[in-house]
């Protein structure tokens, strides 16, 4: 219990208070002692606040260690835990060392409007999602009392980069002398996968008979036991497999090559188009045949169906199918 007393000054007027806060003695003068002893009620509740709400203060430091170990301990891959420690640097860099009791909704905004002046809102949006977790970590473990609001910044829509149907025959055409890249491309156009989940493909994996693949994600660790794989596509590994060591277990031995990526990039002009543009082409090709959002983020592997919507169906093809159902012709 943090000690708060009253006292006067000889030839001064008034009464004073004292108390020592973060380690420094702090005073305040009042008029009178009945004004002091009321002040000093005020600021003793202030400073043991953490005996009345049942919270504990604990400095910047020791939160942050803890709250990254906690992650480890959760399973969280290496990828989500490096994110949530840089967006706890760039808070130490921005605001400080601040303990517990220091994370305020202030505070929060303030690193807000800071961190918005460095980076785009998407990136500012990741931060945001990254401390909200943090401070929903701390209120479970008693170090932040009180209701925080942190909410994402609005974000201008662009519609996501999808591959036509001429545009894939090109692509497909252009990688076709490069064997592994042909195939992983093939793969992420049939599936929808990311590029480091179709990286560790192993062939006791595949089932060539039902064209079924079990596939495991790096990013979420989730694992779908039994994905269907297109009859064509799977005619086309089956191929490729045969042609592989007899002791080789992973379908690619070889390093993904950004070099040549981007040279058949360039060939096609296709100059800002990205290896995971492929997954939100299949997707958008799903969405443009009709295929319900629930399936897609099935196979997307989605954690809510708001993302499959917000990034998927906003694809110029998908969205010039719908406009193209409106019967015009029949107006005209």
């Amino acid at each position: 219990m943090k000690k708060i007393w009253i006292y006067k000054r000889k030839r001064i007027k008034g009464w004073w208070v004292g108390w020592y806060e973060s380690g420094k003695r702090k005073a305040k003068a009042l008029p009178s002692k009945a004004l002091a002893e009321h002040f000093r009620q005020i600021k003793y509740v202030q400073l043991n606040s953490d005996v009345f709400t049942g919270t504990v203060t604990v400095d910047w430091p020791q939160m942050r260690d803890e709250y990254v170990r906690s992650k480890k301990v959760a399973g969280s891959v290496e990828a989500s835990i490096y994110e949530v420690a840089l967006t706890l640097r760039h808070f130490e860099r921005l605001i400080g060392r601040c303990n517990s009791k220091q994370i305020t909704q202030n505070t929060i905004d303030k690193y807000i409007l800071k961190r918005g002046k460095e980076v785009i809102r998407s990136t500012v949006n990741k931060d945001i999602r990254n401390l909200r977790a943090l401070i929903n970590w701390c209120r479970k473990n008693r170090y932040v009392n009180g209701e925080i609001e942190i909410k994402e910044l609005k974000e201008d829509e662009r519609p996501v980069i999808s591959l036509s149907h001429t545009q894939i025959k090109k692509l497909l055409s252009t990688s076709k002398r490069y064997k592994t890249m042909w195939m992983r491309i093939l793969l992420a156009l049939g599936t929808g996968l990311r590029l480091r989940d179709i990286e560790i493909w192993r062939v006791p994996d595949i089932d060539f008979e039902n064209s079924y693949v079990t596939t495991r994600s790096k990013k979420t660790r989730k694992s779908m036991g039994s994905r269907p794989v297109p009859v064509p596509i799977m005619a086309e590994l089956k191929k490729y497999v045969c042609g592989l060591d007899a002791e080789q277990e992973n379908i690619f031995n070889d390093n993904f090559s950004r070099y040549r990526w981007t040279q058949i990039r360039r060939k096609l002009k296709l100059y800002d188009f990205k290896f995971h543009d492929l997954r939100k082409t299949f997707g958008s090709v799903l969405a443009q045949n009709g295929v319900s959002t629930a399936v897609i983020q099935k196979l997307l592997e989605h954690s809510s169906s708001d993302l499959t919507n917000k990034v998927y169906t906003n694809v110029d093809p998908v969205l010039r199918h719908a406009v193209d159902q409106i019967p015009v012709g029949d107006w005209l």
